[in-house]
């Protein structure tokens, strides 16, 4: 049997240079989709699939986000001095309990797989999810929830993929799979880290969503650098498929690039627009927009 995902890692380590000058001052993960900040929005999902301990890999400047998994005595004091009673209510219910939320630097920007291994000593050994939070994914039940699914009937390592055009495969992390089955998982046969178009397996990229083995720390100890310059996540990935069995899902929903300005901004409409609070007149601001426009 299974052993149960209790952890998940967060790399947050990243400059968010692409933002600036609004990430200046302010981790890019800080940046906010409607009213919640990026990083919130993937600890929700992490949340809904039962993940019980959080651990953010971290850099400089970055103390804001665990200021926001922090109690905030003065903001709480204030609201209810002034009877914000929601508001405070809020605030507490989604506050991880004491000890849920770990957090350890990234000393060096050496590359997604080393984030990873920074984390090692917190997840020790079980197995983790990782959720990378600029790829905000859209979707009920959350894809990480449907990525344990996939996990409580194969065990392994659960990779989530989507398809993208055969034009964009060279930015991306690309599985060559086997045949679907009945849960829509697919074994994975081999991936490669930005591939060529033409050298591709397939048009279908790994989502920023992983369950991963802790055996993978070992292969991360020893790999060496690769596309970039740094220790890519694919190439340790490539070595544990020789000892372990991956899985990919094709994981229903829709992402949206949040370290891209264009991805970000899709997800504050796409957001937007689902909330049953705002939506109605958030559309009707939308058409107005764009009628003026034409």
């Amino acid at each position: 049997m299974s052993r149960r995902i209790r952890k998940a890692v967060f790399p947050v380590a990243g400059l968010g240079t692409r933002f600036l000058p609004a990430t200046k001052a302010m981790p890019k993960e800080m940046l906010t989709i409607v009213d919640r900040p990026v990083i919130q929005l993937a600890v929700d999902e992490a949340r809904e699939a039962g993940i019980e301990h959080f651990v953010f890999v971290t850099g400089r400047n970055k103390g804001v986000i665990e200021d926001h998994f922090d109690k905030q005595f003065e903001l709480e004091t204030t609201l209810k001095a002034r009877g914000k009673l929601k508001e405070l209510e809020l605030l507490e219910r989604e506050l991880p309990s004491a000890g849920q939320s770990s957090f350890t630097r990234q000393q060096e920007p050496l590359g997604l797989g080393h984030a990873v291994w920074c984390a090692r000593e917190l997840i020790g050994d079980e197995p983790f999810a990782l959720l990378l939070p600029d790829m905000l994914i859209h979707a009920t039940p959350g894809c990480l929830a449907q990525m344990i699914e996939v996990y409580n009937r194969h065990g392994g390592n659960v990779l989530a993929v989507e398809e993208v055009p055969e034009e964009d495969v060279h930015r991306y992390g690309v599985v060559d799979v086997g045949p679907v089955d009945e849960i829509g998982a697919q074994p994975v046969r081999g991936m490669v880290e930005k591939p060529k178009r033409e050298e591709a397996p397939s048009n279908l990229i790994i989502s920023g969503r992983y369950i991963l083995q802790p055996e993978i720390f070992k292969k991360l100890a020893i790999q060496k650098p690769g596309s970039g310059g740094e220790i890519q996540l694919t190439d340790a990935m490539l070595e544990l498929l020789k000892d372990q069995p991956f899985h990919a899902l094709k994981f229903k929903g829709k992402t949206y690039d949040c370290g891209d300005k264009v991805g970000f901004l899709a997800a504050n409409v796409a957001y937007g627009l689902a909330r049953s609070d705002l939506g109605p007149a958030f559309r009707k601001a939308l058409e107005e927009i764009l009628a003026a426009d034409r």
